[in-house]
């Protein structure tokens, strides 16, 4: 972009400025308002006018916001996100409030959102596989198990999942229409989250931890919030616990399970069920104190030994790459062979080019997945701009 085509595209911004995308910028960034209105030499009230549309920056002021926020001035302008109703801007569900600062959480919400225009852009050429997510309410003053027990049933019932393990619970996600993605690195101190928007769920995956059985349960757990909890206030400790229940009966449903877990503490028969369940022995732990097959003070004493031997940090066992997301990388991949870069894609949802590519990075699939992968097909080139899409993105 030279010079004459930046400053053609600060003057369009300043007059389409979207006050809600600079607060997006914002939180993406990591900044108070106070401390944007340092860095651009405004004031908080200044910042706080410009984010509720009372009043809209000059064009300089526009270039001074683009340079501290790290974002394109066209980053300002409409979204799909920006066409929601305010009821539509739904709270993720994070599994702790009380260990994450309301900026580290608000970061990992506006990338959330983010995400969710990559969506949207991408959906415009290409189809994706169908929403089907059971809504299935809980009291959120509930402190019995049955409910999510039984919710835990009704999605595997829904999603055709057999008896046995879920040989690849991601899959099984997406194929039934959840996005799933990495997140940034900068909000790797929150742990997986989740949020329904009016399209589509979308689950972001903790980027750092490495660990596929904790990974695993953790998208159990956030299904859970989707199937449960959809106009629930997140974070409380029964919602919390509501879906821990549920993750726990979807991997490990009481009527198989609870015939092999341990009457008394066997190692080497957790670690055989760790494996062939795709859970972690804590897991596996929990659950046998759960379904009384384990005392509590049996428990306890587990603990304290995976304490002493380091396993609550990694466990032995096989240690298997990450289960990967699909449905983002495998549409951009399509495109980009269909001679659309990832670039304009990026530009088209208005996405900083770092974390449209960390939405949509490439990762490598599991080999013992590949009979669970989503199946992709070309159909015949129809105008986005008519309602056509290019691509096909379905179930097996």
């Amino acid at each position: 972009m030279n010079n004459q085509q930046y400053r053609a595209g600060i003057t369009e911004a300043a007059k389409l400025f979207v006050g809600s995308r600079l607060k997006l910028a914002r939180q993406l960034a990591g900044l108070r308002k106070v401390e944007l209105a340092a860095q651009i030499e405004k004031t908080p009230t200044a910042i706080a006018g410009y984010e509720s549309g009372r009043t809209r920056p000059a064009p300089a002021t526009v270039a001074q916001l683009s340079v501290a926020l790290g974002v394109e001035p066209s980053f300002f302008l409409a979204t799909p996100s920006t066409m929601l109703s305010p009821s539509s801007n739904v709270i993720p569900h994070f599994r702790s409030l009380r260990t994450t600062t309301q900026v580290v959480r608000d970061q990992a919400t506006a990338y959330g959102w983010i995400v969710h225009d990559i969506v949207q852009t991408l959906e415009r050429y290409v189809d994706m596989p169908q929403c089907r997510i059971p809504s299935l309410p809980v009291p959120v003053d509930s402190e019995t198990t049955s409910e999510p027990v039984i919710a835990a049933q009704e999605l595997r019932k829904a999603w055709g999942i057999e008896k046995g393990p879920i040989a690849h619970l991601l899959r099984s996600a997406e194929n039934n229409g959840i996005v799933a993605a990495f997140g940034p690195a900068q909000s790797a101190s929150v742990d997986a989250y989740s949020f329904e928007t009016p399209h589509r769920p979308i689950v972001i995956l903790n980027p750092i931890k490495d660990d596929y059985y904790r990974q695993r349960f953790d998208l159990a757990h956030e299904l859970g919030h989707l199937v449960m909890h959809l106009d629930v206030e997140p974070g409380g400790r029964l919602v919390e616990l509501q879906a821990h229940h549920f993750a726990s009966e979807l991997l490990m449903p009481e009527s198989e399970i609870i015939g092999q877990l341990p009457r008394r503490l066997n190692w080497s028969q957790l670690l055989t069920l760790k494996e062939y369940w795709g859970v972690s022995m804590q897991a596996l732990l929990y659950r046998a104190r759960e379904l009384g097959t384990l005392s509590d003070i049996t428990y306890r004493n587990a603990m304290i030994r995976m304490s002493k031997e380091g396993w609550r940090r990694q466990e032995p066992g096989r240690h298997p790459g990450l289960e990967q997301p699909s449905i983002l990388p495998k549409s951009l991949e399509l495109l980009e062979s269909a001679g659309i870069a990832a670039v304009i894609i990026a530009r088209e949802a208005r996405a900083p080019m770092n974390l449209f590519s960390t939405a949509t990075a490439r990762q490598p699939t599991l080999s013992n997945a590949t009979a669970e992968e989503l199946t992709i097909e070309a159909h015949d080139f129809a105008s986005p701009e008519k309602g056509g899409r290019v691509f096909s993105l379905f179930d097996n």
